[in-house]
C-alpha cells in the first residue's frame, strides 16, 4: 500500500493501522514522490491524499493511470462533496472517503478494494485489538470489557441471539461501543466467516447511501462510470451493521423494509433484483419508539429492526468498569506504541473515576492513547491526564461548610486504602487494581504508616469528592 498525504500526522497513523493488519506500507509526502515510487515498484492499493501542494490527489491519480495500467486509488478529502465524488470516480478513483476519516470506514474501504483485486485471503489478520471488517483479513473484535452487571448481561443475551437470524437492535449513547456489539454478535454466528459490512446513515447524504447500499448500474447517474454491487450484496450471508438507523430518511426506511422482507436488491438505476441473505443488526442512540409516534420513523420497519434490543449503558452508570477499561486500553496502545507502560499512578485513577464521561468508553478510549502519548515514565500521571479531567470547580465565597483542599498525598493515600478494603485487605488484589508492583504498594503503605497516616486517614480521611 501507497499511503500519500504532506501531513505526517495522518500518513503516520494510517501506517500504523495497516502495517497492524499485515499490510506492507510505504509514505510519500507529496505526490511527485508518490509518482517516483508507483514509477518504481507496483503497489496493490494507492491511498491519496487530494488536498496537497505540489500535485492533488487527482492528478496523482490521473498520472498514476498512465504508469500503471489498473491502479486501485481511493482518495482521502476534506472536502466530501458529491461533486468531488463524482470527479474522483469520473477519474477513476476506486472510491473516496471524507477527512476528518473514521479508521472503520477507511479499512472497509480497503477491503473493498483489496477484494476487487483478489488479494482479501494475502492480507494477514491484525489480532484481537483489531476493529477491521471481519470480513476482510478475518479480523476480531475488541473483548467486551466489564464487570458491571447490567455489561455482564448484555454479554449474556449477545452469547444467545448470536447464533440465530433475528434482527437485534442495539441502544446506547454514543460512544458506548454498540459496534463493537454488533462485530461480536457476528464474530460469534454462523455468519462469522463472510463479511460484517458497517453503514453509517449519518455520515452520506441520502443519494450516496442509497448508491453505497443498494449499488449502481453503469449509467445510473453522472459520474456512475461502472457497475457497483453495494453493500447490501457485499454482506449477501454475512451481517450489515446500520449505525445510527434513526438518521434515515423516511424513504430510504421503506427501501430498507422492502429488502427485510423480500431479501432482495435492486440497484439504482437497475430493472432487475438480486437475492440476498442478510443479517441485520442496527444500532441508534435515539428513542425509536418517540420517532414512530412523531411519525418520523416506520412502525413497521421498527417491528423489523427491534426483534432483539440490546441496551448498552453509558459508563457514568457502570464506574467499576472504568479501571477494567483503562487497563486494556492502556495496555493496547503501550503494545503498540513499544511503551512500558504498567498502569495508572491511585491519583491519576481516582480523576478518571470521578469524571462524567459525557463521551463514554470512546471518550475514555481517547484520553488513554493520549496520556500513554505523553507519559514520560513507566505510570500515567495526573500530569498525562486532560485539564477537563484534572481541573475541578472552586467553591464560591459564600459556600457553606468548605473543607480545607486534601493534599496530593491524602488523596493518594485515601484512595490506597479503600481499594485495599475492597480486596478485603489482599495485598496482591490491591497493588493489581491500582496497577504498581506489589513492593510499590508496600512502600506505600509503609510511608503512611510512619506518617502516622493509617490509623487517620482509615477512619474518616480527607473527601476526594
Amino acid at each position: 500500500m501507497l499511503v500519500v498525504d504532506d501531513d505526517p500526522g495522518a500518513s503516520g497513523l494510517l501506517r500504523e493501522v495497516f502495517v497492524e493488519e499485515g499490510y506492507d506500507v510505504v509514505l510519500a509526502s507529496s505526490g511527485a514522490a508518490a509518482l517516483d515510487l508507483a514509477a518504481a515498484r507496483p503497489f496493490d492499493i494507492v491511498l491519496s491524499d487530494v488536498q496537497m501542494p505540489d500535485l492533488d490527489g487527482i492528478e496523482v491519480l490521473r498520472r498514476l493511470r498512465r504508469l500503471t495500467p489498473d491502479p486501485t486509488v481511493i482518495l482521502v478529502t476534506a472536502y466530501g462533496t458529491i461533486e468531488t465524488a463524482i470527479r474522483a470516480l469520473h477519474e477513476g478513483a476506486f472510491d473516496y472517503v471524507r477527512k476528518p476519516f473514521k479508521l472503520d470506514e477507511v479499512r472497509l474501504c480497503v477491503a473493498r478494494a483489496m477484494e476487487r483485486r483478489g488479494l482479501r485471503e494475502a492480507v494477514k489478520s491484525g489480532g484481537a485489538a483489531s476493529t477491521h471488517p471481519a470480513g476482510a483479513g478475518h479480523g476480531r473484535a475488541r473483548p467486551i470489557v466489564g464487570s458491571h452487571p447490567g455489561m455482564v448481561e448484555l454479554i449474556k443475551l449477545v452469547s444467545r441471539v448470536a447464533g440465530t437470524k433475528s434482527s437485534v437492535l442495539v441502544i446506547g449513547e454514543s460512544g458506548t461501543g454498540k459496534e463493537l456489539i454488533a462485530r461480536t454478535i457476528h464474530e460469534a454466528s454462523p455468519r462469522h466467516d463472510r463479511a460484517f459490512v458497517a453503514v453509517s446513515c449519518t455520515s452520506l447524504s441520502e443519494t450516496l447511501l442509497e448508491s453505497e447500499l443498494f449499488g449502481h448500474v453503469k449509467g445510473a447517474f453522472t459520474g456512475a462510470i461502472e457497475r457497483r454491487p453495494g453493500l447490501f450484496l457485499e454482506a449477501n450471508r454475512g451481517t450489515v451493521f446500520l449505525d445510527e438507523v434513526g438518521d434515515m430518511s423516511l424513504s430510504m426506511q421503506a427501501k430498507l423494509l422492502r429488502v427485510l422482507q423480500e431479501q432482495e436488491v435492486k440497484p439504482v438505476g437497475g430493472t432487475d433484483t438480486v437475492p440476498v441473505d442478510l443479517r441485520v443488526v442496527a444500532a441508534t442512540h435515539q428513542d425509536l419508539e418517540a420517532l414512530v409516534e412523531a411519525k418520523r420513523f416506520r412502525e413497521d420497519l421498527y417491528y423489523r429492526l427491534h426483534v432483539v434490543a440490546l441496551h448498552v449503558p453509558p459508563l457514568r452508570e457502570r464506574r467499576e468498569d472504568i479501571p477494567l477499561l483503562a487497563g486494556h486500553f492502556l495496555r493496547e496502545y503501550a503494545a503498540r506504541s513499544g511503551r512500558p507502560l504498567r498502569g495508572f499512578s491511585a491519583t491519576a485513577m481516582e480523576l478518571l473515576l470521578a469524571h462524567p464521561w459525557p463521551g463514554n468508553v470512546r471518550e475514555l478510549e481517547n484520553v488513554v492513547e493520549r496520556a500513554v502519548a505523553l507519559a514520560p515514565g513507566s505510570t500515567v500521571e495526573v500530569a498525562d491526564l486532560p485539564e477537563k479531567l484534572i481541573g475541578r470547580p472552586r467553591p464560591g465565597p459564600t459556600s457553606p461548610q468548605v473543607r480545607p483542599r486534601p493534599t496530593l498525598e491524602d488523596m493518594t493515600c485515601e484512595y490506597v486504602l479503600r481499594v485495599r478494603g475492597q480486596s478485603k485487605g489482599n495485598k496482591s488484589e490491591t497493588a493489581r487494581i491500582l496497577g504498581v508492583p506489589r513492593r510499590t504498594l508496600y512502600r506505600m503503605l509503609e510511608r503512611y504508616a510512619e506518617a502516622g497516616k493509617l490509623s487517620d486517614m482509615g477512619h474518616s480521611g480527607a473527601s476526594v469528592h
